[in-house]
């Protein structure tokens, strides 16, 4: 039996857990969101929390016992609290900054890089070096972020580019000097 999937998903005060077939939809303060599960999965809303079981004790059916759990209780914290991701730029002259809802870059092209966010997603730059990605999906605040990223990925003889708060660039030495006379 998964540890994590047969935890009871505790639904808090102000969230609503609808079951239509294998479609699960949360409402909370924050929105809503529905997810699809797979077949082999079996979800029961009772006293406040959520159930999931497994239909067989296969292979694919263990494997997404836990992942069903986690998806639902990844739901639950989205609508209540809502999920963040922070950005860093770093380098000389790179810089955000916003244009109604879309994400202005310039990381050195010779073009502006611009973001439009999907649904449900608020990008914010408290500083031009600083940007923040919030929303009440987890799987697409992370998605949004790492696609922000991947504009100008941290460089690793000086470490310019956007990274992720907190996250250490290894750097490499570099040439140590001319060989020759």
């Amino acid at each position: 039996m998964s540890r994590i999937g047969k935890m009871p998903v505790v639904v808090p005060q102000g969230v609503e857990v609808h079951l239509d077939g294998r479609c699960v939809t949360v409402k909370g303060p924050k929105g809503t969101i529905a997810r699809e599960l797979p077949a082999n999965v079996m979800v029961e809303v009772a006293e406040g929390a959520v159930h999931v079981s497994r239909a067989s004790d296969d292979r694919i059916a263990r494997s997404m016992h836990g992942l069903s759990r986690t998806l639902i209780a990844n739901m639950v914290d989205g609508v209540t609290s809502g999920f963040e991701k922070s950005l860093e730029i770093v380098g000389t002259g790179y810089r955000a900054s916003k244009q109604g809802e879309n994400l202005i870059l310039q990381v050195g092209y010779s073009h502006t890089v611009q973001i439009v966010p999907a649904e449900g997603i608020n990008i914010e730059v408290p500083a031009p070096n600083k940007i923040t990605v919030r929303g009440i999906d987890k799987e697409l605040v992370g998605q949004t972020a790492a696609n922000i990223r991947a504009v100008r990925e941290p460089e690793v003889y000086h470490g310019k580019g956007i990274r992720y708060a907190g996250e250490h660039v290894a750097l490499k030495a570099g040439k140590t000097g001319k060989a020759g006379s």
